[in-house]
């Protein structure tokens, strides 16, 4: 695989560690601005919104540069939010530094996912994309706990100092390791906007939302939740956040391989083994055992979800993907910030810190059903020889869309 991927990696390393830090420095979080939990859960939830507004918006503006100039702009804004972050004085300035720093994810995955396909092989793109998210998968085995350690030891504002030198390295990383002639200009902002004609876009970000959303609904509580119901010590959730790390990172590369052979089944599978993993986790989560072989199989499912998701809408919006593959990377996080409130109302209706799971799997739940329709619908498509719109042009539904994405 080209080196780039490596700097594509590191940046998604720093980005990855900033958005899933706090489920383990909540609760510190919340004591240093004297706030509850789940108001201190707006510190992911406001990020997830971020990146909601911040990936059509900042892959609109970049339309005028060259993806590489456009990846280095963005590490350059996350490492201004994640400052802002350790150093706000009062809980409304720490929020506003999560928004800053989310503004750049959308854009940086958007864009990113389409510099690595582009290195490789058409029947490589999955692997690729699997590899430039290893580095968000990663940051849960190290960055997470690390920042989890730093917080217990000094105070959660030096987690926030040593994610802003990441984004240091990442930005260095970006200007060395990515070729230039690989970073092409954004296609004309209204053939971007032209793929969304095609209703399969709309229904891939739906499955976005609600499937990997759901993971977000038990994960944000995770350090009230083991320790609180589970009776784990505070310390313990560095090595529970490890875990969950470990098997986001299992589950992306294997399902990046699989999904080259068979997205929608590998989708299918993925999604039904993290609906169950969420639902168990409802019960299981009262034994410290069975807690953590079911954050294990969360860390799993879940983001055997993303190399799926990504790659159908990147093959959907093949004519023209730039927009709509960060867009449905704000669509992940919206989903992120949909099932962080939810738990947080959950929590605040007094049905306890396990309450979040039940959320997530009937969001999880709903994401295979549409799954289910949107892979109907596509054979109906092609049995009838439809012709959609994608991009400006026309594509008939039963050519491979992604053919269309070199």
């Amino acid at each position: 695989m080209p080196l780039a991927l490596l700097a594509l990696a590191i940046g998604a390393f720093g980005i990855g560690t900033t958005e899933f830090a706090v489920m383990g420095l909540l609760p510190d979080m919340a004591a240093g601005f004297g706030v509850s939990i789940p108001l201190a859960g707006y510190a992911t939830t406001l990020y997830a919104l971020g990146v909601v507004i911040g990936a059509p918006l900042m892959t609109t503006l970049g339309t005028r540069f060259t993806r590489k100039q456009m990846l280095m702009l963005l590490m350059g804004l996350f490492i201004v939010g994640n400052l802002l972050t350790a150093v706000a004085p009062n809980f409304g300035i720490m929020l506003a530094g999560r928004i800053v720093a989310a503004f750049t994810h959308g854009a940086f995955f958007g864009i990113g996912a389409l510099v690595a396909a582009d290195l490789v092989a058409p029947e490589k793109r999955a692997t690729a994309i699997s590899l430039m998210f290893s580095g968000l998968t990663i940051a849960n085995v190290v960055g997470v706990p690390a920042g989890t350690m730093l917080s217990q030891q000094f105070d959660w504002r030096t987690t926030f100092y040593a994610i802003t030198a990441l984004g240091v390295i990442g930005l260095l990383g970006i200007v060395k390791l990515v070729p230039a002639q690989r970073a092409k200009a954004a296609s004309p902002i209204g053939s971007e906007l032209a793929v969304f004609r095609n209703p399969q876009v709309g229904l891939a970000m739906l499955m976005t939302i609600l499937g990997f959303g759901g993971v977000f609904a038990a994960v944000t509580y995770l350090a009230s939740m083991m320790t609180e119901v589970t009776g784990f010590a505070p310390s313990s959730v560095i090595w529970l956040t490890a875990i969950f790390g470990l098997g986001m990172v299992g589950g992306n590369l294997v399902s990046g391989r699989f999904t080259d052979r068979a997205m929608m089944p590998m989708l299918f599978v993925s999604m039904t083994g993290l609906a169950l993993s969420l639902a168990a986790f409802n019960f299981t989560a009262h034994n410290k055992i069975a807690a953590i072989v079911t954050i294990a199989l969360i860390g799993i499912f879940g983001f055997a979800t993303v190399p799926p998701l990504q790659k159908r809408v990147m093959d959907q919006a093949a004519a023209a993907p730039t927009l709509a593959s960060a867009g449905n990377i704000a669509a992940f996080n919206f989903g992120n910030a949909l099932a962080a409130w939810l738990g947080g109302i959950v929590i605040s209706a007094g049905l306890g810190y396990t309450a979040p799971n039940w959320v997530g799997a009937l969001m999880t739940a709903a994401a295979l059903g549409v799954a289910i329709f949107a892979s109907a619908l596509e054979r109906r498509q092609k049995g009838r020889g439809r012709v959609v719109a994608v991009g400006g042009s026309t594509v008939a539904a039963e050519e491979p869309v992604a053919a269309a994405h070199s």
